[in-house]
Order: structure tokens, then sequence, then C-alpha cells
């Protein structure tokens, strides 16, 4: 049995706080769990009277005639301490507290949550809560909830389980799917989560067998791994997991001195966790049932491409429009297929979208055959229908129904989709057959195309390789030079470059390396030299290198007199091939993270970057760089030579390495710009930022 199994489907459960009052939060919650369907028993605990609601009460937990599956915990939040204290006595080790005035409320209440946590830890109790809305099942008729929504409907069984931290949305999101007729197996709202979170619900919703698919939010997390391995649990188990992540919040302060930091924002990371994971983010409500609704009923298609069929040539061209613009692939049908289609329907037009024109209204009986053809003209994942109202009219409608089902029983595997007004008793006749319905046509391409991108993520899906900690660097701080010589040993090319604390110096090793050099100014207090005019290129002799060294200091000087300044570093002067930005970041949730872009100045102005798990394998370096616009660089540009990728390929995966096995030291490493070469790539700048917890210089 999963360890939330007794939170969904309790086989008895105490109402700690119950009242006879359905006003109040206690009276209505005791009122669901008796009018709603439930058929486990009920156990009303009241101090103050022997019956509540016509069913016995009893002053305590401890006072229960058995020790009930859960119990639901509705008292002020002074009381609640002692009320699991009598949960733990008499052995009841689920609990929910839907009491709020904890953290919610700041103040005593931050104080409070904290030690009813590690009360519930101590006694070996697993609590949802505090100020929590409670578990839904309704193919159990359990309700164990005080959502008013109840008053008025009740969310019909189904196979969408639904797991929210924000009780408000939970419950508007099972209101909303059963007004739209999608049926809930289980719903659960977490609160303020001092134990479960929605990664265990979710966990809980991929074993249960009720459940087809997911619908979660999230307002934040503290539990990377764990949302990790239910994502990824639920990719495995091809459970589709549609989810929400309202709010943002600050990487971190010492992320923020990077531009990787501030391209980053927790926004970004959990994004690419999500991708990384299996489960499909979206941006409305309305999207995520429209997703899980056909999810639930269709199988996922197994490509990102569609055919439209429509009887009105301009729904036809909107709905093609909307495919492209959603990420599918709208192919055209073969000459055979359209030479088949236009022998039962001469007046058929286009090759996808396929226009049958208003004339099929008198031949119905010719749309299996062309919905037949379509699936043989082009590699189509899906298949949609516009068939204007023809779904409210019961005379016409059976002419039409033969040709689906014979559709859907001749290809399985592909999705099948309607679009029409329509009358209930034609939507669920449908249904039944595994061919959802929309009257939207916009809605019905994005709702495919997200369960197109859902079977994608799934088959890519795959957790992080694990890498060990490694010694310790006791650093806090390095500037450039010792920024490059640290990642160069961590396997990060390196041009050859040294360090000039004077100008003769500098003359000296620009004579060394070669000429023309570039010459930078050397600074723990720098991190951003071109903002301090701290870059000159292109020196070409001795004098210019002189110079340069006297005008870099002069600048620094005057745009930070407070800086150290440690001299400059003379490097060669490299032309050709394209800037990129390569980087880490330590996020407080989801640890060490891998950024690559188009790099340069104008980098956060682009922000054409995308993010990774570390530490990468050469695949998903390869997935990394593919995810950034710029990539199309990087294989040759308007006739220009393809750059060595395998070479940035090898680079990414050692830097996030590194940035693994130092999770807990190296807050961030910036290497801007990564020139990428026809033969080799080289670090021409870096920037290491260490934690607090770093060792000393």
């Amino acid at each position: 049995m999963h360890p939330l199994e007794k939170m969904f489907r309790p086989r008895s459960i105490a109402v700690v706080g119950a009242s006879g009052d359905p006003e109040k939060l206690g009276g209505r919650t005791l009122l669901h769990l008796k009018e709603l369907g439930y058929q486990g028993r009920i156990y009303p605990i009241n101090v103050s009277a022997t019956e509540v609601q016509g069913l016995p009460a009893w002053r305590s937990v401890a006072d229960l005639p058995e020790t009930p599956d859960s119990a639901l915990i509705l008292l002020p939040a002074a009381l609640v301490a002692k009320a699991i204290d009598d949960c733990a006595a008499k052995g009841v080790h689920h609990v929910q507290v839907l009491s709020s005035g904890f953290a919610e409320e700041g103040g005593e209440g931050v104080a409070l949550q904290a030690r009813l946590a590690e009360q519930a830890r101590a006694l070996g109790i697993r609590l949802t809560g505090p100020n929590c809305l409670g578990s839904i099942s309704p193919p159990d008729g359990f309700f164990g909830t005080f959502s008013s929504l109840l008053a008025t409907a009740k969310p019909p069984p189904g196979s969408v389980g639904v797991a929210t931290q924000s009780g408000a949305y939970g419950s508007h999101i099972y209101a909303v799917a059963g007004f739209r007729g999608i049926g809930i197996s289980r719903a659960i709202a977490t609160g303020n989560e001092v134990d479960i979170d929605v990664a265990e619900a979710i966990d809980y919703l991929v074993d249960d067998p009720g459940t087809r698919v997911i619908c979660a939010s999230l307002e934040g997390c503290s539990n990377g791994d764990g949302l990790r391995r239910a994502l990824l649990k639920a990719a495995a188990a091809r459970k589709p997991v549609i989810i929400m992540k309202v709010g943002s919040t600050e990487v971190g302060a010492a992320a923020a001195a990077t531009h990787t930091g501030s391209l980053a924002g927790e926004d970004r990371v959990i994004d690419t966790v999500f991708h990384e994971c299996g489960a499909l983010r979206v941006s409305s409500i309305e999207e995520m049932l429209d997703v899980a609704y056909l999810c639930s009923i269709a199988p996922l298609p197994p490509m990102e491409s569609a055919g439209v069929l429509s009887v009105s040539g301009g729904i036809g061209v909107l709905m093609a429009d909307a495919c492209v613009e959603a990420g599918l692939a709208v192919p055209p049908m073969s000459a055979e297929v359209l030479a088949e289609i236009h022998a039962v329907q001469p007046m058929a037009a286009g090759c996808n979208p396929i226009d049958t024109t208003a004339q099929l209204a008198g031949r119905l009986h010719v749309i299996e055959t062309i919905s037949q053809a379509m699936m043989r003209g082009a590699d189509l994942g899906a298949a949609m229908f516009y068939l204007a109202h023809l779904g409210r009219d019961m005379q016409r409608f059976p002419k039409i129904e033969g040709a689906f089902l014979a559709l859907r029983r001749n290809q399985p595997d592909r999705t099948v989709v309607a679009v029409m007004t329509h009358v209930d008793e034609v939507r669920l006749r449908l249904e039944a057959e595994g061919i959802p319905v929309f009257e939207d046509p916009t809605r019905a391409v994005r709702a495919v195309a997200g369960a197109a991108r859902l079977r994608r993520l799934q088959q890519d899906a795959e957790a992080v390789p694990a890498i060990a900690p490694a010694a310790p660097l006791g650093l806090t701080i390095a500037n450039e030079a010792a920024a490059k010589a640290l990642i160069a040993r961590a396997g990060v090319p390196v041009l050859p470059e040294e360090a000039c604390a004077t100008a003769e110096a500098a003359v000296a090793a620009a004579d060394r390396l070669g000429y023309p050099v570039v010459m930078k100014i050397l600074s723990d207090d720098i991190a951003h030299k071109t903002e301090v005019g701290g870059v000159m290129l292109n020196i070409a002799d001795g004098d210019g290198v002189a110079a340069a060294f006297a005008a870099l200091m002069q600048r620094a000087r005057a745009a930070r007199p407070d800086a150290r300044l440690d001299g400059v570093l003379v490097a060669p002067m490299m032309h050709g091939g394209v800037e990129t930005i390569i980087g880490t970041l330590r996020d407080p949730v989801f640890g060490p993270m891998v950024m690559f872009g188009l790099g340069g100045v104008a980098v956060e102005l682009f922000r054409d970057v995308a993010f990774a798990s570390a530490p990468l394998t050469p695949k998903r370096a390869e997935a990394l760089i593919g995810a950034s616009r710029g990539a199309a660089l990087l294989k040759g540009w308007r006739g220009g030579p393809p750059l060595d990728q395998a070479a940035l390929v090898e680079t990414l995966c050692a830097l996030s390495r590194f940035a693994a096995a130092h999770a807990g030291e190296v807050a961030s490493v910036e290497v801007n710009p990564f020139l990428v070469r026809e033969k080799g790539a080289f670090a021409l700048d870096a920037l290491v930022v260490f934690s607090a917890a770093g060792g000393g210089h």
C-alpha cells in the first residue's frame, strides 16, 4: 500500500473539530462526508457534544472504539498540537490539518508551524497541511474537504488526478473539470506542506490504478530531488503529468553576480526540470484541462504531426495555422490519396487541410473513405475533423459515427478528434470510443499539440547521472587568471596567457605570446570588465602594450576606486568562430544547472540561452546546444564552415561535472565568451563565484 493511500481512501475517519453548524468548516466537512456517498465509518470529535449532525460524537480521538485510518483536523491553530498527540496515542498515522493560522499568517504562526512539523516527525505522523483543503476520491464517494463547491456541484468520478498546493486552485480545477464532464480520480491540496508535498502526491497518483492523467500545480518547491523522482516515475509509467508553476523567486544573490544567474531565475530552472523529467508545463487552467481531457480519453499522438479535414475552408486554414504555431507538422497528402479522395468527393480541395466543402452534408457516407485515406496519405500522429454542427443533429450524426468508430479501430495508436458543436449524448458516445470532442478548433489543436509533446517528453526523460563530491577547493574569490586556471584543471580549454603586474612585464609577455594581443584588467572586485572599459583588443606592438597597460589601470581606478587591482592579463588575440556563453549556477532547490547560449556583451539583451541539469552526458549536452537558436551558427551559417561542436560538447560535459562535484562550494561559473572555431574552442574570459560555505582564499 502506498503511504498516502489512507489519505485518499480511508475505511474510517475522525473529524476533529466537527460541528453541528454546516456553515462552519468543521460542520461543512462532516456534512460532505455524510451526504456525498462515503461508505466508511465517520467519527465526529467534539469536546462538548455527544451527537453531531445525527452521528454519535466523542470528546477525543483517544475515546474512539477503533483506530480510524485517517483524521481531519479543523481546530484553532493553538489546539492542533494536542489533537496530533491524541491521534498518535490512538495509533492514527495519517492526518490532514485543514486549520489555518500557521506560517501563511507570519509572526507566531511561523514558529507554530515549525513546532508542528517537528511534532509530526517525532511521532511518525504523515501530515498534509496545515492550511490545506483536504483530499477527495470521487469514485469512492470520499470528500474530506470543506470546499464550498460541494454545496452546489459534486465532481464526477473519472481518471484525472489533481495535486496542488493551493486549495482554491485545486477546487477550481475539479469544479471546472466537472462542469466540462472530466471525471476526477483523486485530488489533494497540500497547503503549507510541512510533510506531504505535491511531489509525493504525484508519486501516489502514479501508483494509483484509477488515475490515468495527473494535473499538478506548484507555488514553490522545497524538495527538488523528490519532484524530479516523482515526475520521472510518471514518465516511466507513461502517465501524463500536466503541470503549472506560478510565481517566481531569485535564484540567489551570489548567482546574480554573473550573467548566468541573472539570465536564469527560478522560472527558467523549473521549466528545464519539468522538460527533462517528461512533464508538460502549461500556462493556464484552460490549457491544462484541455490536454488532460484529451489524454484521459485518447492515446497520445505517436508523432507531432496532424491531418485536418474540414467542411469549411476558413476553419481548415485556421486549424492549420494553429498547428504550425503549436509545433505540429501539417504534411501534405500523397497524390495517390488525393486522387482517392477526389474520386468520392470531387469538390474536395487542398492537400492538408482538406476542405470537403459544405456539399459533404448530402454525402456523409463518403467520410469513412476520406478519413481512412487521410491516415494512409501521410505520417500523421493525429487526425482532426471539423464538422460544424453535425454533433447537434441526432438524425444525421449516426451517418458519420460509424466512420469515426472504424477509424478508431483501424488506427488504435493515433489520436482522432472531432471538432463540432454537439449535444451531450453525441459527446458521450464518441468519448466512450476514445474520441475527444471539442467545440473550439484552436483549443482542439493546442490540446493535440500538448499531448504529442507529452509523448516526446516522456520518451526523452532520463535521470540526471549521479556524481561524487570532490575534495574542497578552499577558495572564496578568484580573479580571471585564477578562475581560468581552475576551470582549465576541470577540462575547459584556455589559451596561453600571462598575468602581469607592471607594464614591462606585460610587454615581455606579449613578445612571448606573439602579436596581436588582448589585454584585460585583472581584479578580484571587477566581475564584468567591459563595464569599466577594462578590455583592449588587437594591440600590435610593445609600445601599444605599454600604453594599454597605463590606460587600463587608469580606467579601472576611475570607475572603481575601491577595487583591488592585480595588474592586467595578456593573451593572444583570436579571430573567427562564434562567441558563445557557457556557465553553471547552483539553484537552491534543484542543485547545479548548466547554461549555453550565444555570448558576448549582449547576452542579457538577446537572452538566447538554454539550461540543463548537471552533470551532462554528451547526448544531453547536444540537446542543450540545440535548444538555443544560436545553435544554427555552429552548423555553418550562410556558407560559412561548420564549427567544432564536438569540442563544445566535451567542454560542457567537463564544466557540468565540475559544477556537480563542487555543488556545495561553487555558486556559479561563467565563461563568456567561449569561442568555438572550426577546430577547437577556447575560454576567453571566466568568472567563478564561490558560496559562503567555501574555505579560505
